[in-house]
């Protein structure tokens, strides 16, 4: 309120309405007296305007009308006039009526005025906002003439909301130096309209003769809905053109923002893929994670940094961050200084193999939630090295579950993944070690263990994407390891928010199956690549097939058959109650499994991790 009252626009807007009020109140009597106000009507209007024109402009002050920048009027503006004026009206009305029940008073003059009133109220902001575009407007057309050079003719895809939003940014910020010269949409109703002047010129099947026609210098794909199949074809449009072409963020990278020329990005991977947009059950997530104490483990790697931001959205108490590589715990807790400096961070340089550390990580942060995302997880390098995978995913894992266990954590959420189904290598094994682990810790106190099972991750460090890319850039051939090779895939914030859903969701012993969609061939992947880098597959770039590697299999799955899978509330999670190992023989089985792995002799780990998972076949 003191702002208000220190705003200098303020008091002359005050006064505008009040003089609005005023003139509606006398010209709705001049409309019902046919421009001829009696002299006994004059009487009434001197009685009734001391109390009219206050009423209005005090129900005006409390409706916050003079709280908005009416530069930039809107329709949630538009209604709070509305609002406004219908409330005032009333009480105008109900008070008249109340103490003289109308007599001598005209009703209709009271109906007039209330129409009036919203018109001239509403009105003015409105023809404040046109004004103020005019001069926004003739400043941009100053802009644009003073070097045509400079100024990037615009082509946008898609005439919907997103389309919209882009274009009345670009028409309101004159040192954008774009001009949009039209839409394209395959929509046959929006043939030969237009959006705020600018007309929509045809379909996609004619980009290229549009685009030559109107010197158009880049394109922009404004349909943040659109994957797969429908994105190829349209990106192969745009590549006939020959025009540099980029694309608005989809949904989940649009939460904490809005559709912005600033968030105009290059058309990824992720776009091609035709996976739908995630939908959180936000209020869930929030009451597990507002207020808490949340840490999580390998906080500097691909889904770790991201669980990280996804966390932070949802207000927790405080944040704990651990990882073992120095430069990623440095890296992330610099993003959650910089990026979330309201919650408080503290960072924890720790070898989750070595109980003592993880100890006092948890006595002083205390953590109410545990998301458990670091492992070793190089398929070929873990089967070379197998005594390292044991004591990473197996030893690791479990001094974070007694940890948990000794410093009351209520909730332990372990990341895994779909080579712990029917694995045939030994980071696949030691992850459904992990997770025999967190099952059968699941009910010994009042921690809730739960794990997440999901596939590849888009552009996680050391994954094909990122590989590819590198060969790409250097000139050298892709290579492949067979060409019939398909693996799950999904983004990294998607896996993200969907373990946090998964979170919200466990009641304790679950494992939690992410909806993968179908799998992905390697080489269409690779191939899809060498497009968006401008280049053509075998003419540009070669693809090499390698052979599979030590531990792959060409087909990954996220189930075993026969065990019992349950859908969920949400439409991407599934769940199966795993069958939990009666904890003392595992805690056995695990003490042989460490000692075997202090031996270094490879074969007799893989047969030791055979014996605790029946369903592991080690490659020879």
């Amino acid at each position: 309120m003191r702002y208000i009252l220190r705003n200098k626009n303020f008091y002359l807007l005050f006064c505008v309405d009040a003089a609005l009020a005023l003139a509606a109140y006398l010209i709705a009597y001049l409309l019902r007296f046919d421009g001829k106000i009696p002299p006994s009507e004059w009487i009434n209007i001197k009685n009734t305007l001391s109390f009219i024109i206050p009423v209005k402009l005090i129900i005006f002050f409390i409706f916050d009308l003079y709280r908005g920048m009416w530069r930039y009027t809107s329709l949630v503006d538009m209604q709070n006039v509305f609002k406004a004026t219908s409330v005032s009206s009333a009480i105008i009305v109900l008070v008249i009526l109340f103490a003289h029940r109308f007599e001598g008073y005209p009703r209709s003059v009271f109906i007039i005025d209330w129409v009036l009133t919203f018109l001239f109220i509403g009105g003015i902001r409105v023809v404040i906002r046109l004004v103020f575009a005019r001069i926004e407007g003739h400043a941009r057309g100053l802009t644009l003439g003073m070097s045509d050079v400079d100024v990037k003719k615009l082509l946008l895809i898609g005439a919907g909301n997103a389309g919209e939003k882009l274009l009345r940014e670009i028409m309101e910020t004159p040192n954008l130096r774009y001009d949009v010269v039209g839409f394209v949409d395959d929509d046959p109703q929006k043939m030969k309209r237009s959006i705020h002047g600018v007309p929509v010129l045809g379909t996609t099947a004619n980009l290229q003769k549009i685009v030559k026609r109107n010197k158009v210098d880049e394109i922009i794909i404004a349909i943040p809905s659109v994957k797969g199949d429908v994105m190829r074809r349209i990106v192969s449009l745009c590549k006939e053109t020959g025009k540099r072409f980029r694309t608005v963020p989809g949904l989940w990278e649009l939460i904490e923002g809005k559709v912005s020329v600033k968030r105009i990005r290059d058309v990824t991977l992720a776009d091609l893929l035709g996976r739908e947009e995630v939908r959180l059950d936000e209020k869930i997530i929030r009451e597990y994670l507002t207020n808490t104490r949340v840490m999580v483990t390998g906080a500097g790697g691909s889904i770790g940094s991201e669980l990280v931001r996804q966390i932070c959205r949802f207000q927790p108490q405080a944040l704990g961050i651990l990882d073992f590589s120095e430069y990623n715990l440095f890296r992330v807790e610099m993003e959650c200084r910089q990026r979330f400096a309201s919650i408080s961070t503290a960072s924890y340089l720790v070898d989750i193999r070595d109980a003592a550390s993880v100890e006092k990580a948890f006595r002083e942060f205390r953590p109410d939630v545990v998301f458990h995302a670091a492992a070793y997880k190089h398929v070929p390098i873990q089967e070379l090295n197998p005594w390292e995978a044991i004591c990473n995913n197996v030893l690791g894992t479990r001094n974070l579950i007694d940890a948990s266990l000794e410093h009351g954590v209520k909730r332990f959420v372990l990341v895994s993944t779909d080579k712990a189904v029917r694995p045939a290598n030994v980071m696949g094994a030691t992850k459904r070690v992990a997770e025999m682990l967190a099952e059968s810790a699941n009910g010994r106190g009042g921690t809730l263990f739960m794990s997440v099972r999901f596939g590849n991750v888009l552009g996680s460090s050391g994954s094909a994407v990122p590989i590819f890319q590198e060969q790409i850039a250097r000139g050298s051939p892709v290579t492949v390891t067979h060409p019939e090779i398909k693996r799950y895939f999904m983004s990294i914030p998607e896996a993200a928010q969907l373990i946090l859903q998964a979170g919200a969701m466990g009641r304790g012993g679950e494992i939690f199956i992410l909806d993968m969609g179908e799998p992905i061939r390697i080489l269409d992947l690779a191939r899809d690549l060498i497009r968006l880098s401008g280049l053509e597959p075998e003419r540009d770039i070669p693809i090499q097939f390698t052979g599979l590697r030590p531990g792959e299999k060409l087909y990954e799955e996220l189930i075993t058959v026969g065990e019992g899978i349950v859908p969920t509330g949400h439409e991407k999670i599934l769940v199966l109650q795993g069958n939990s190992r009666e904890r003392r023989q595992l805690e056995a089985q695990i003490e042989e499994l460490l000692a075997c792995a202090r031996t270094y002799n490879a074969g007799a780990i893989k047969e030791k991790l055979r014996h605790i998972v029946p369903e592991y076949t080690p490659q020879q």
